[in-house]
């Protein structure tokens, strides 16, 4: 199955505030590590390594690296 590039939630805006409020009073090291911890979450729920190297350059790629 390919990378999925548009919004695919019901409420795309009320799940990127909830990724924001989640970082709320952490340091800029506990926000990296609550990240990593959602990413290897959300990587294990997907299941497919392809997909998310994917998203990993398609994430990367939109920093302009």
């Amino acid at each position: 199955m390919p990378l999925m590039k548009q919004a695919h939630v019901d409420d795309p805006d009320g799940l990127y505030a909830a990724i924001l409020e989640a970082h709320t009073d952490l340091s800029e090291n506990e926000s990296a590590a609550l990240n990593a911890r959602l990413v290897l979450l959300l990587a294990n729920h997907i299941g497919s390594a392809d997909v998310v190297r994917e998203a990993l350059t398609t994430a990367r790629k939109s920093l302009g690296k």
